[in-house]
């Protein structure tokens, strides 16, 4: 399946999972953390099946092949357009400048 890509869409770079925490690394220098909780699969794959993602739609997505995962940048960036849990408040994602993720990294 073929998807193009819109003019001034935010596109994934780099993606990395800890036990709690997505963290999507954007084109444009920011990153995106948002909990695990909110995608169960992810939070219930083993740290192999995290670590093994692949960028789709140039970018506009995440898939994990091995949990049959799919997620969009734009339901990160925008949680309230596309998830509903029951009982909880989405709370938008948080979002980290580029000196703010090197920061992150060195500490690691």
């Amino acid at each position: 399946m073929r998807t193009s890509v819109e003019k001034g869409q935010v596109l994934a770079a780099d993606v990395s999972c800890t036990t709690h925490e997505l963290s999507v690394a954007l084109v444009d220098g920011r990153t995106i953390s948002v909990p695990l909780a909110w995608f169960p699969r992810l939070l219930d794959a083993t740290s192999k099946q995290r670590a093994e993602w692949e960028l789709i739609g140039g970018g506009i997505g995440i898939h994990w092949d091995a949990i049959d995962e799919d997620i969009s940048v734009a339901s990160l960036l925008h949680p309230e357009n596309f998830m509903s849990l029951p009982h909880q408040r989405i709370q938008p994602a948080r979002e980290r400048s580029s000196a703010q993720t090197e920061r992150r990294r060195a500490r690691i």
